[in-house]
This record gives structure tokens, sequence and C-alpha cells, in this order.
């Protein structure tokens, strides 16, 4: 590690004021800004806690919406998100428990890695990112390989999700990093299906049109049989080929509508 100066706010305008500092950098649960510090890939010169800011912190759901506070670990989603049983189940394997106990899902959806469960979740459901200055919808929310519509200083302070008739996450995890090596969320709501795919793409989170249209019209597995997914763009790695995981985002979309019943 190096020297920083470490700050433990306990509201979000201290937060926010903390942040204008020059080299300064939000953390949440530390679960991968800790480890890049260690490797010197990055170096801010304060490191700001939003761990201790009670109002960031907390499961709720009211008029068909699940809220879900920016620094809530995936444990308490787990554990509380009962109102959304899929995004709870989903909360449940991420990681492992000393993962889920100290990530938060702000955390997480900041960094945007393209292997990570949130993303598939938050745009399967449609969801809006909230933050200390605006509101973001899902489809704007993420930009690419760890990147998103946060502006430099922005805190996310909750995400709103909008509870489906029927839902359910699958993913095929890696089984060293626990991360999806590609997962599927699909959501039914009233105006139709959502499918959002994580751990796939070189571009990070995506949906995938041609299932949501097809489930749209016939929510059944064999709604899909007919479809293919194009490798162009996705990840080639040591764990699988892009031809690979384009089979595994249909089979995984197979079995997410399946278990959504």
């Amino acid at each position: 590690m190096y020297d920083f100066e470490f700050v433990k706010v306990g509201s979000l305008a201290e937060a926010v004021a903390a942040l204008k500092a020059e080299g300064a950098q939000a953390l949440g649960g530390g679960q991968t800004l800790i480890p890049t510090l260690k490797q010197r890939l990055a170096q801010p010169a304060k490191l700001v806690s939003l761990t201790g800011i009670a109002e960031l912190v907390g499961v709720s759901a009211s008029d068909g919406v699940l809220s879900v506070g920016g620094a809530t670990t995936h444990a308490q989603v787990a554990r509380e998100a009962t109102a959304y049983p899929a995004l709870a189940e989903l909360a449940s394997h991420i990681g492992d428990p000393a993962v889920r106990n100290r990530g938060t899902i702000g955390g997480s959806l900041a960094n945007d890695d393209p292997a990570a469960d949130y993303p598939a979740g938050v745009l399967g459901s449609g969801a809006t990112v909230v933050t200390n200055a605006r509101e973001i919808a899902a489809d704007d929310f993420f930009r690419g390989l760890f990147e998103t519509a946060l502006e430099e200083g922005e805190i996310i302070t909750a995400v709103r999700f909008p509870i489906p008739q029927k839902a359910s996450y699958q993913r095929f995890a890696q089984p060293a990093s626990r991360f999806a090596l590609t997962g599927v969320f699909v959501a039914q709501y009233a105006d139709g299906v959502r499918v959002a795919v994580t751990g796939a793409s070189e571009n990070g989170v995506f949906r995938w049109s041609d299932a949501e249209a097809a489930l749209s019209s016939s929510f059944a597995p064999e709604a899909v049989d007919g479809l293919s997914v194009s490798p162009d763009g996705l990840i080639g790695d040591l764990h699988g080929t892009p031809e690979y995981r384009a089979h595994l985002v249909k089979v995984l979309t197979r079995r997410a509508v399946a278990a959504a019943g």
C-alpha cells in the first residue's frame, strides 16, 4: 500500500463535500478498490468511506418498487429483498461470504465490472439508479467496459427496481473468481420482457432484444429455440471462446425462463 488520507463521513452532504478535494475517491465496500490500490493500479490521495452514511443503507418496498440504498451490502439485499426474490437470489451468490458482507450495490454498479452480477439485475429490471444529483435509467447508465454515466464525484444513493410479475437470474460461474462467465437475468412485466446478459460481452452488460421480443409473445423456454446470439464482440479467453459464451447466453436464458415459471 501507500500513504493516503482516509475520511469516514456521516452524511451524504459531508461525502459530496469531501469528494470535491483533488485526488479524492469514494470507497464503498472496497472489494475492488482495495486490491486495486495494493497493485498500484490506482493511487487516490484521499478515500472517502460511504459505509457510515445511514441514509444510504436499507431495503424497502412500496407501490410495486423495491428501493435499495447505495451503501447496502449484498448480504443485506439477499436477506431483505423479499419483495423481489430473483434479486435477493442474485445477491446471495455474489462472491463469497466475506465479499457479500462488505461489498455494496452502489460500489458494484459504479465499478461496472463486465462480469459482475448486479448490472444484469439492474438492466434486466429496467431499474433507476439514483445519485446525489439526478436519476439515471438503467438503459442510459451502463456505457461500456468499466464505464458508466456517473460524473466525477457523483454518488449512487439508491437503486429503484420495478418489481416484475416473474423473474430469474441464471449464471455459469467461473469457479475461482465466482464472477459470471456468463449470466442472464430475465424479467417479465405487464408491458413486455427484459433480458440482460452479463459476463459475455467485451462492452459489458447488454440486452438481448431478439429474446425479449420472442418472450414477450410467449413466455416459455422454447420461445428462444429458433434464436441465436452472434459471437461478434463477445469475450474470448482461457475460460471460453466467444462461440461458447454465445451458446451459454441461449442456454441460460432458457433456464431463467423455466425457473421464473
